[in-house]
């Protein structure tokens, strides 16, 4: 877990899978992908993932259990306003991919 990132657990899709701890890094990394796949320059990519991961991390602060699906939604819509086309490759990761 990354310095200064609260202790949160995420429950899974629909509670099917085994709850995990937060991880910004998995937050950041997923985000960078979703920008480097719309052919993003990587330090665009960067700036945006640390953007995402900030107002998540905001978000999540006083909670101490959040979904899967809450965390997507909450990086999804801070990620349309910064890259609209990452932000649906990112959302709808799973119909894509």
């Amino acid at each position: 877990m990354a310095e200064g990132t609260p202790t949160i657990n995420v429950v899974k899709h629909g509670g099917k899978r085994p709850t995990e701890h937060f991880s910004r890094d998995k937050l950041h990394a997923s985000v960078q992908a979703a920008c480097l796949s719309v052919r993003s320059p990587e330090a665009m990519a960067e700036s945006a993932a640390d953007s995402v991961c900030k107002t998540v991390t905001t978000w999540c602060a006083n909670k101490p259990e959040v979904t899967s699906d809450d965390l997507r939604r909450v990086a999804s819509e801070h990620l349309t306003i910064i890259h609209p086309e990452a932000a649906y490759l990112y959302k709808h990761h799973r119909l894509v991919l």
